[in-house]
């Protein structure tokens, strides 16, 4: 099947040729990249920004695996498999648990260095959900960046995988049979790459993060705009779940008129003891579970959001001053600094925190190879649905999915490779130039849509806040259509392609949310606050209609 929609942008300029591109260079895109190179395919990472830009380096937590005396995969599956809430792929997450283990130490073989006790054994706490100590972590509390530094240093340091940074991937190409033969691209820069261009090649791996931007407060960064599931549903893949989006519980509070990214106070934390308490001083959160402040994180944020509306208050508060400045400096330095920065010392005061989103469960459909319903099209990492997350991610899953399934698509090239199944594949060039261009939004929409969404599809929802913003986010697109009719459509540039990415997914997402009419792992609705496993113990599965329209249909029971 071809692509039916592609965003308004210019012919490509120039042309790019490899065996497999990869977009995005966090832990799942870096890890596919050394993978298939080790195959013998020619390989090009394509990223937004800089190569260490993404969401990986901002991780603070750790990577979860049954790494500890006592701890097995089977300890880590049942608890994946309730904080997932009743819908997680059972044989994914076996996949995660029971490949992780060696997962991680192929990457500490890559050169990740993670701290360690005076016997030389892997450090581990816990988190949220979990009921061991499974979490390893690097740099106390700077796991994500430690990561990051050794696959880009050693993507770097790989002659044979090709590097194109500062490039906003567009759209996808196919050829004549609808299998992934490339896609267009943005790049900012100079010289021969510079400006709207293609690569060809005979798979695509998307791994271009999160979607958290759709929101006006999030720990994503700035360039977590959902492009990667925008991209999918324009090329007629399916996406899954884009309902259950994760608010991470302790958020530093910078006051309320707080936008953009938001710095994270890891779960580790809580981990290690520090509590939630009111403005009182009560600790809020006994009673409400038998893992108190380390309950999953929909139970924590739902539990901080409701203290905060029977209180008239705007954030609680996260008490660890009784760890004492040593652990904080040593343990917790990158948070320890955040804090201070914003004027907090958590040595001596409790830290203001309430929930912003954080994560997207959901995304591009996959099997458990990275394969979506396009031929030739992969995902992993946090663009992609595999099943592990349900309805509500466990923590520090998050890397272990995407360096888990990244090696599981570059196992899956591999073979395809040594059978002959990966031939060069020729662009339908009628098919891509009988795409519909999607008319794009003004640069301004991009805050609109995330108050819309903050506003009516965040932590609480309903019907009526849904319907609210569904209303509100159609508006913008009439008026990017109108614009094209008037003759006066926005230019196509980075700024505008983003705020369509981002309209596409926002829609996509409440079409779901308003759908599932349930509260289940981290969506909560007001107006249906039980879960209902009789009819909503399932999936649902977004695609786009001719005319350009996300539509949801749950799975079959």
């Amino acid at each position: 099947m071809s692509a039916t929609h592609r965003l308004t942008a210019p012919a490509p300029g120039w042309t790019a040729t490899t065996d497999v591109v990869v977009v995005g260079s966090g832990v799942a895109g870096l890890t596919v990249a050394l993978n298939a190179r080790k195959a013998g395919l020619r390989t090009m990472v394509v990223t937004k920004a800089m190569l260490d830009d993404g969401s990986t380096r901002w991780a603070q937590g750790g990577i979860a695996a049954a790494l500890g005396e006592g701890d097995t995969p089977a300890q880590h599956l049942d608890d994946t498999l309730v904080a997932g809430a009743g819908i997680c792929d059972e044989e994914a997450v076996r996949t995660l648990v029971t490949e992780g283990p060696d997962a991680v130490r192929r990457l500490i073989a890559v050169g990740a260095a993670f701290d360690r006790g005076t016997d030389g054994e892997i450090l581990l706490t816990r988190e949220g959900g979990h009921h061991r100590r499974r979490i390893a972590h690097a740099g106390g509390d700077a796991t994500g960046a430690e990561i990051s530094r050794a696959l880009v240093e050693a993507v770097r340091s790989d002659p044979g995988v090709e590097l194109i940074e500062h490039a906003l991937v567009l759209d996808l190409l196919t050829d004549a049979d609808g299998h992934a033969a490339g896609l267009t691209l943005h790049v900012m820069g100079e010289g021969q790459r510079d400006g709207v261009g293609a690569v060809r090649a005979r798979a695509v791996v998307l791994a271009t993060g999160g979607m958290g931007q759709v929101f006006s407060a999030t720990t994503n960064p700035a360039v977590s705009t959902g492009d990667g599931v925008a991209l999918a549903l324009r090329a007629g893949a399916a996406v899954t779940d884009l309902e259950f989006v994760q608010f991470h519980p302790t958020v530093l509070w910078l006051g309320p008129e707080a936008e953009g990214q938001q710095p994270l106070v890891s779960e580790a934390v809580r981990g290690e003891g520090a509590h939630l308490v009111d403005a009182h001083g009560t600790r809020f959160m006994l009673g409400q579970h038998e893992l108190a402040e380390l309950a999953p994180r929909d139970i924590v944020a739902k539990a901080i959001t409701r203290r905060m509306q029977e209180q008239g208050a705007e954030h609680m508060y996260l008490d660890g001053r009784h760890f004492g400045a040593e652990m904080w400096e040593q343990r917790f330095p990158t948070i320890l600094a955040s804090c201070r920065a914003h004027g907090i010392d958590p040595v001596t005061e409790p830290i203001p925190v309430t929930p912003a989103a954080h994560y997207a469960s959901g995304g591009i459909r996959t099997d458990r190879h990275g394969r979506t319903s396009v031929p030739g099209l992969y995902a992993c990492g946090e663009v992609a649905c595999t099943g592990v997350h349900g309805a509500n991610r466990l923590a520090s899953n998050s890397l272990l999915e995407g360096l888990v399934f990244a090696e599981r698509i570059a196992a899956d090239l591999a073979d395809r490779h040594h059978r002959d199944e990966l031939p060069e594949r020729a662009v339908d060039v009628a098919a891509a130039r009988a795409a519909r261009p999607v008319p794009l939004p003004a640069p301004e929409s991009r805050a609109e849509i995330q108050r819309l969404m903050s506003r009516g599809a965040g932590v609480l929802r309903s019907a009526a806040s849904m319907a609210g913003a569904a209303a509100g986010l159609a508006l913008l697109a009439e008026q990017a259509h109108a614009h094209v009719a008037e003759e006066k459509p926005a230019d196509p540039r980075v700024e505008t392609w983003e705020v369509a990415n981002l309209l596409l997914v926002s829609t996509a997402l409440v079409a779901a949310a308003a759908q599932r009419e349930e509260t289940r792992g981290c969506h909560w609705r007001e107006d249906f606050p039980e879960r209902d496993d009789a009819h909503w113990r399932r999936h649902l599965i977004t695609t786009l209609t001719a005319s350009g329209d996300p539509v949801s249909t749950p799975e079959e029971q």
